[in-house]
């Protein structure tokens, strides 16, 4: 994350990967702040990605893999790599404030 966090962030509690400890406090606004600090501005392909993996997790108790990602939502694996570089299913758990998604090194 980068050095100026939003004054929101500053009462959620992250664990030492950067995740949110409690998907459960996660708003928009948290996640939008979340994005801002790692130098992504959200559009609705992201927001796609993002309420998809929320639904997800509370279907399932777990964030969604990179495949499941693509094989249940419009975003293909090229456009999801360009909207969350560096790791786009850890990317987009961390803005949709889950954790860490299985097979995520």
């Amino acid at each position: 994350m980068t050095n100026q966090i939003s004054p929101l962030l500053q009462s959620v509690e992250f664990d030492a990967e950067g995740f949110m400890t409690d998907p459960n406090a996660w708003t928009p606004e948290i996640g939008s702040a979340i994005a801002q600090a790692l130098g992504i501005t959200l559009t609705d392909r992201h927001w796609l990605v993002i309420n998809f993996a929320r639904q997800e997790f509370a279907a399932t108790g777990q964030p969604p893999t990179l495949r499941k990602i693509t094989k249940s939502t419009p975003v293909d694996t090229k456009e999801i790599y360009q909207l969350f570089p560096g790791g786009p299913a850890k990317t987009a758990a961390r803005i949709a404030g889950l954790g860490k998604p299985t097979g995520c090194i």
